[in-house]
């Protein structure tokens, strides 16, 4: 096996790997201590894209993580910048919240329900029948699909909640049309997130806490990739996958000593 280059720039997972229902791990204030001192670039990553990076800066600044708004990345960046290269100044009927449509508005996209090129759906705790009919009916007229995420489920106080990956099968079901998911395990967020930061894959780590998302998506981007114990994947889950991470270990408390 070829031997890799020093890490030089870490993006890591926030849900299950920072936090975790809302309280920090232990270990992720000193991490992200590390990393503002070592000067080394940095992204905090999310499947989520119902909040604006301003939001999560905010959210993790009340549990005692400081992460600067410019090393936020999120599935609705990643999502607009990549309908941005596609089709410029283009439009979108979206079923979402504020951190997908403020970044859709930010890039010049006009938001309607008229002939979009698009339909975009992302995360929201409040899918609606009407709107998914609406979206059912654009796809059918020939709108593109679009979907921030693939993740099924989503973690919550009172158990899994259903998430973009379930509404999106619900919507493929009815028109015959699969979404293009922008969102990890799709290697283009990870590469536009180091293109964000200036940073290259062979000298990145991924940190995450599951398998079928962070894992593999920094392994098919290149970096060395790293698996915490602080969310969804027990040990045990490991072997079921046909890959495996770079290491893995009981909590990002454990990486703090390689940045």
């Amino acid at each position: 096996m070829a031997e890799r280059k020093p890490i030089e720039s870490w993006l890591t997972d926030m849900d299950g790997v920072l936090m975790h229902e809302g309280v920090p791990v232990p270990g992720a204030d000193s991490f992200i201590k590390r990393l503002r001192e070592s000067g080394k670039p940095f992204l905090v990553l999310t499947n989520n894209s119902i909040y604006t990076p301003r939001d999560l800066h905010a959210r993790l600044a009340r549990i005692g993580l400081d992460v600067p708004v410019e090393n936020i990345w999120t599935s609705a960046l990643a999502t607009a910048q990549f309908l941005d290269d596609q089709r410029p100044g283009g439009t979108a009927y979206v079923i979402g919240e504020a951190g997908l449509t403020t970044a859709l508005h930010d890039i010049g996209y006009v938001l309607t329900d008229h002939e979009p090129d698009y339909v975009v759906l992302g995360e929201t705790r409040t899918y609606s029948f009407e709107a998914l009919t609406k979206a059912i009916r654009l796809i059918n007229a020939g709108a593109r699909f679009i979907a921030t995420n693939p993740d099924e489920t989503g973690p919550s106080a009172e158990g899994a909640l259903p998430a973009t990956g379930s509404v999106a099968a619900l919507i493929t079901k009815a028109t015959g049309r699969e979404p293009y998911f922008v969102g990890k395990p799709n290697p283009l967020m990870m590469r536009a997130g180091l293109n964000a930061i200036g940073a290259h894959s062979e000298t990145s780590a991924m940190i995450g806490d599951r398998m079928d998302t962070d894992v593999l998506a920094g392994l098919e981007a290149g970096m060395q990739t790293f698996l915490v114990l602080t969310g969804l994947t027990r040990p045990q889950d490991v072997d079921r996958h046909p890959f495996r991470p770079s290491r893995i270990v009981d909590s990002i408390a454990d990486l703090v000593d390689l940045v």
